[in-house]
């Protein structure tokens, strides 16, 4: 297999130790949880985990996840599908693109699609994960999830993504990247990343000494994301350390910027105007047609095969 560079996807998804992981104690994180969606986390956390099983459920298996990866995206998801409820339909994709692997079963993904309905803000959402075995005999791993908005609405979307190559170092991709231009629209600005105080969860991370800025390769990758993004490359030395870190510092700040993407971005009419909506569609066709281009588009016939490969972009292209 052809080695595989480590930059954030923005689209993709993995994760990276296969054991049962128990649920954590709460945090000040779980104020914004309700009691259905801790219930429903502690019974994802206490499942079996086996890589045999139904496809529309492995998405929130995350088998290969460390144990504070998988509570704090069990967390995020159940977070959007029980805000958004019945504004989101089912996820419909087709079993083998839910779930795939290569045929030398050295690599697996999945896939999970909820678009909105049509009076609905949000596009779609989308989490995945991919576990993929390295030549030099590590894993990579990488979970993410992200939403998008319809150009009804000017507000920005959400995604964290985690990339891990080894049980002690990870990047962690964090932001609600603007869909407008914020030299020229001031305001959108100040509404959503100044009265947020977004940047304060970047500030705060960005202190730990485990804690290092991280530049993606691509320029266009780059170019999305907004002055509050968080970008970091974590570096702990140990396995115990980096639970800590993402248990203590990285899921608080997870769940109070979902929170603010769910309270800001996807309950609140902010509908534009027909030159502005062109505007944002045009910007959203060419932000989502590029991403999927540079990204997915050359790492997935990689670890998949073509055929593969083929088939999962088939499908993508249908929301992007």
């Amino acid at each position: 297999m052809a080695a595989v560079s480590i930059q954030p996807h923005f689209l993709s998804s993995t994760l990276s130790v296969p054991f049962l992981p128990p649920p954590f104690p709460a945090s000040p994180s779980s104020t914004f949880l309700s009691k259905t969606t801790r219930l429903m986390i502690s019974s994802c956390l206490s499942s079996s985990g086996s890589p045999i099983m139904d496809p529309q459920t492995k998405f929130k298996e995350f088998p290969y996840a460390l144990a504070p990866i998988k509570t704090l995206m069990l967390e995020l998801v159940s977070s959007v599908e029980t805000r958004l409820g019945s504004s989101l339909l089912p996820c419909s994709l087709p079993p083998d693109v839910q779930y795939y692997h290569n045929s030398s079963g050295s690599a697996e993904a999945t896939l999970f699609v909820r678009s909105g309905i049509p009076t609905s803000p949000v596009d779609f959402i989308l989490g995945s994960w991919i576990h993929c075995k390295l030549p030099s005999g590590g894993t990579l791993n990488i979970t993410s999830l992200s939403t998008y908005l319809k150009s009804s609405t000017e507000a920005p979307n959400f995604i964290i993504e985690i990339i891990q190559s080894t049980p002690t170092s990870f990047v962690l991709v964090l932001d609600m990247p603007p869909r407008k231009d914020l030299i020229l629209y001031t305001e959108y600005l100040k509404t959503f990343y100044e009265d947020t105080e977004l940047d304060k969860h970047r500030q705060r991370l960005e202190k730990l000494p485990e804690v290092t800025p991280y530049s993606s390769p691509s320029l266009f990758i780059r170019a999305l994301t907004s002055p509050t993004g968080i970008l970091v490359r974590i570096e702990a030395g140990e396995t115990t350390k980096t639970e800590e870190i993402i248990q203590d510092h990285v899921r608080p700040a997870a769940n109070e910027i979902i929170k603010i993407w769910l309270d800001s971005c996807a309950s609140v009419n902010r509908e534009v105007g027909e030159a502005d909506k062109d505007y944002l569609a045009k910007r959203d066709l060419i932000t989502r047609t590029k991403t999927l281009e540079i990204d997915l588009g050359t790492s997935l016939p990689r670890l998949f095969g073509q055929q593969v490969a083929d088939r999962v972009l088939g499908v993508l292209k249908g929301f992007f």
